[in-house]
């Protein structure tokens, strides 16, 4: 049973990583131009001038150039080799080709943003990524991340989904003691030919 449960979870990852490697311009020119800067505000006037982010699944590269702009140290990553190439482009900074699972920094970030990435994981490794992120924080240091609003998970178009709520989110709190919740809150997806409403939060190291 256990294998077989490893197989799916690999086999959904694969499925959403081909998507985002055959569809990386598309999904680049409809999300580069999308102004991000009402969930910015919150993240970024908790951290020190100058410091260390962490951009995981940093997409197009929109939130790490705008980071890098007003002056912090922004180390971005993802898992798509495409939508790394087209980052490293648009952004001009090293972009790292990694996937979530794979950040095993320790205590080396101000803060993590994790903008609409870690919800294509399966909800059995989120524990395990929660942990390791926590660790790569400093202490005290701030993660923001969010997810599609509901709860269970679901494939649509080719990518595989893990939707959370608040309830969600504290279930999985319970189990990475180190951090703790700052914030949150819902809002809509901010494309304007999109409906969905969005989970958003704000976590911090204790």
């Amino acid at each position: 049973m256990l294998l077989t449960s490893i197989n799916s979870m690999t086999k959904a990852n694969t499925m959403t990583l081909d998507f985002y490697n055959q569809n990386a311009e598309a999904f680049f020119n409809n999300t580069i131009q999308v102004d991000m800067s009402e969930l910015y505000a919150p993240f970024l006037m908790r951290l020190p001038p100058q410091g260390c982010i962490l951009d995981a699944g940093c997409g197009s590269g929109r939130d790490a150039k705008a980071f890098a702009d007003l002056g912090f140290r922004v180390q971005a990553m993802d898992a798509s080799i495409e939508l790394v190439k087209l980052a490293r482009q648009y952004t001009g900074l090293e972009v790292r080709h990694q996937n979530l699972e794979s950040i095993n920094e320790q205590e080396a970030f101000h803060g993590i943003w994790a903008c609409a990435s870690l919800l294509h994981l399966p909800m059995a490794s989120l524990p395990r990524v929660f942990q390791q992120f926590a660790a790569a924080l400093k202490p005290g240091g701030l993660w923001y991340l969010s997810f599609k609003y509901g709860q269970g998970e679901r494939t649509k178009d080719g990518r595989n989904f893990t939707d959370l709520n608040e309830q969600g989110l504290a279930q999985l709190l319970s189990q990475c003691p180190s951090l703790s919740l700052v914030e949150q809150w819902i809002t809509l997806d901010k494309r304007p030919d999109r409906d969905e409403q969005w989970l958003n939060a704000l976590l911090v190291r204790g």
